[in-house]
């Protein structure tokens, strides 16, 4: 599930879930035998469908006998699991359609994911010295589209690469990331269909878009990624491929992850086998090749578990493993000459820059180039367009974390601090990607700015805003952010981001709109959303915590809060919620929360440990089943995290906080909207279905218990605009209709 939210092309940020569905229209004819409190719809009487039958299957884990009364709702190939999803579908588009707050909601959301000013550029990397591409989010398209423009980033000039929406006009296909040549004139490009992120690798020339050369298949996919490296002379590159037809078993089809090498103009079954076959079975493999030399460096992930193993292959072919999982090596990039720069948490927490000789790797020979400071370094490994470590001719650039917000750092080649570009207070640096030289482009972004995009000239030490950043289409003036810490029940300090729309009054009559995330050292980042500010126009409040699980402060917080320590991260959320309530932020019964992926898994947790902590949940794509999580496939990449069944400990912590086993009878559970795509390759939406099953049964109908399930997307990546929107527009209705928050006629005050 890292690679649950792990970031696209297209810039996918942890808090923006992308999960949608359109759904059916609502049955005007429906029956009335009677008025169904649960639809909360007015007038409107709409009948829920037939609860799941119950069929108990026992499992036995060390000793303790454990009933599922809906395993059979985990077939999705059986009909009747199809009709019962379909039926719960259908249910939901009803209610949620009839909401009397949804038509002014779905007008204003629409107004802002469409204006014309809506249009971010994201994934810059330069092909060759004189053309940059992007990846650009047009609100004219359902997709977003790859462009190219002159290095200096004004867009007036720019033109078309690849374009899905041309490729595919049901808007369905979309573009998981590219990768352009070094000279500038092709890039390889991986596409995928339907929210599968199951990419195939297509190559186009950069000056006019025309495909060339062979399509390469299956180099990405949702589980573990993909990726691709050209050639230091352009001639092809190397690539991650899975398991071809024939080769392993179906079911082993999305592990086994190795690197094979192409040559352009030859055809596939020409490919060349380069390393990977001794890898994990959980493998998850980055690459990188220095242009000067044509070393190339192979960056291995064992499943999700922020443990690497680092190789290197030199220009003779001969390999050096310089690195293994348990050596505290986590990312690596080269530096001129014959230099290779790593970021090592080996007894140093928040990490220190090290480097080495590329010609003769060898960490106990490192020199310590930046040493542990005030700030967490961090690996980039999930973030293919935003590297948290760059070396820019003489200069290293280096991202930092600082408890959710972000900080860029300048040194010289030898690890002297040199002055860092200006940037604005409770803020995160979005991306960064060579300019030439020694100069940088990076991309800044807070909660009340959009991305801003910046040249930083090395020699001069100037930062220039590029033409790219463009105006967001709403306006955050009227916001205001406030940075606070609650105490856990353990006694930790946990940061909360709360944001206050002009005229709030902190007096505990206040609504509020509260996530989180916490899993995988992965941090909840400042980030504006377009979308959320609709809270803000109608009065609402909203918090984000820093919770751990997450890499706020290092490897320690990460730890503090996965495998046996994951009950943390739930008294974490629940201390922010409480904190928000006692200091005035909203009332008690005036507060919802929202997440998804990891963030479902803490929704559902939260909400079934607290249920009178909140008036509503909205949870996407979540985890809910955590004793049959890892008998998916992407569980088993979840397991460094998670932990598993297998070990006694590890059991009872998983068993302990599991959501789905922990439903009471008889509860008055918060209403709930569980939005899920039927494609997701990350978490299995039978999680989502399993758990609506339970909530309802054990509220006897009495519940809001909704179960929104999309069948053209996936986790969330690759979701066409117009699915976007109405998402949107039924998760803000339910958070507004539950808050008891009135909504005008222009969905604002």
């Amino acid at each position: 599930m890292s690679s649950c939210i792990a970031k696209s092309a297209v810039g996918l940020a942890l808090t923006s879930i992308l999960v949608a569905g359109c759904g059916r229209s609502a049955d005007e004819s429906l029956p009335v035998p009677q008025q169904v409190a649960t639809a909360a719809t007015g007038a409107v009487t709409i009948v829920p469908p037939p609860p799941a039958r119950i069929e108990v299957v026992e499992d036995t884990y060390h000793g303790e006998t454990v009933a599922d009364p809906y395993r059979w709702l985990e077939n999705w190939d059986d009909p009747e699991v199809q009709a019962w999803s379909e039926a719960q579908n259908a249910y939901a588009r009803r209610v949620l359609t009839r909401l009397p707050e949804r038509e002014a909601v779905r007008a204003r959301i629409d107004a802002i994911l469409t204006a014309p000013t809506r249009v971010v550029h994201e994934a810059l990397r330069m092909a060759g010295s004189e053309t940059l591409l992007a990846i650009k989010t047009d609100p004219t398209k359902q997709q977003a589209l790859l462009v190219a423009m002159a290095a200096d980033a004004d867009a007036s000039g720019e033109r078309a690469v690849v374009d899905p929406n041309e490729i595919d006009p049901s808007g369905s296909t979309t573009i998981d990331w590219y990768e352009p040549s070094w000279d500038g004139s092709l890039v390889a490009v991986s596409l995928s269909t339907g929210g599968s992120e199951v990419g195939d690798i297509h190559i186009y020339k950069v000056p006019t878009g025309e495909p060339v050369d062979v399509v390469i298949p299956r180099v990405n996919a949702g589980t573990a990624g993909g990726d691709l490296a050209w050639f230091a002379d352009n001639t092809g590159f190397f690539y991650t491929r899975y398991p071809a037809p024939g080769e392993r078993p179906e079911e082993e089809s999305l592990f086994y992850q190795q690197v094979w090498r192409h040559t352009l103009g030859t055809p596939i079954d020409e490919d060349e086998y380069v390393v990977g076959e001794n890898f994990p079975r959980v493998a998850e493999i980055r690459l990188r090749v220095d242009r000067a030399t044509g070393r190339l460096l192979v960056w291995v992930q064992d499943g999700d578990s922020n443990r690497f193993e680092l190789y290197l292959r030199q220009p003779d072919a001969e390999w050096n493993r310089f690195a293994g999982y348990n050596d505290g090596a986590i990312e690596a990039v080269f530096g001129p000459g014959d230099t290779l720069y790593v970021i090592s948490t080996k007894d140093a927490p928040l990490g220190r820059l090290l480097k080495l000789d590329a010609a003769d790797p060898d960490l106990a020979r490192a020199e310590v180039v930046v040493p542990e400071g005030d700030g967490a370094m961090f690996h980039s490994f999930y973030y293919r367009h935003a590297p948290s470590l760059v070396v820019a001719g003489e200069r290293i650039y280096q991202v930092l974390q600082v408890g959710g917000p972000s900080e860029l750092r300048v040194y010289t080649l030898g690890g002297e601090a040199l002055q860092p570009p200006e940037q604005t207070p409770v803020s995160a640096i979005q991306e960064m990607t060579l300019a030439g030289g020694s100069d940088l482009y990076f991309a800044s972004r807070s909660y009340v700015s959009p991305v801003h995009w910046f040249r930083f000239d090395a020699d001069e030490g100037e930062t220039t805003e590029l033409a790219i950043s463009w105006p967001s289409p709403v306006d955050y003036s009227d916001v205001t952010v406030v940075r606070e810490f609650a105490t856990s029940k353990d006694g930790t300090r946990v940061p909360v981001n709360i944001l206050l729309p002009d005229g709030f009054k902190k007096d505990g009559t206040g609504a509020i709109l509260v996530t989180g995330y916490g899993a995988y050292g992965l941090s909840s980042e400042p980030g504006m959303s377009v979308s959320r500010h609709i809270l803000f126009e109608n009065g609402v409040a909203f918090a984000e915590a820093n919770i751990r699980g997450g890499g706020e402060y290092g490897e320690t917080w990460h730890t503090q809060g996965n495998l046996t320590n994951k009950q943390n991260v739930f008294d974490d959320f629940a201390a922010v919620i409480q904190y928000l309530v006692d200091e005035g932020y909203a009332s008690p019964d005036r507060v919802a929360i929202i997440g998804g992926s990891n963030g479902g898994l803490l929704m559902g947790a939260v909400m079934v440990q607290h249920p009178d902590l909140t008036a509503a949940v909205v949870s996407h794509v979540g985890v809910y089943d955590m004793l049959r999580w890892e008998q998916d496939p992407n569980g088993q990449f979840n397991v460094p995290e998670f932990g598993s069944v297998t070990d006694p400990e590890q059991f009872r912590a998983l068993y302990a906080y599991s959501p789905y086993h922990h439903v009471e009878d008889g509860v008055d559970y918060p209403p709930v909207m569980l939005a899920t795509g039927a494609n997701d390759p990350r978490v299995n939406p039978a999680n989502s279905r399993k758990f609506a099953a339970r909530l309802e049964a054990a509220q006897d109908g009495d519940g809001v218990v909704l179960l929104r399930t999309s069948s053209g997307t996936g986790h969330g990546g690759g979701t066409p605009l117009d699915e976007i929107v109405e998402l949107y527009a039924d998760q803000y209705a339910f958070i507004f209709h539950y808050l008891d928050v009135p909504v005008g006629e222009t969905g604002g005050r």
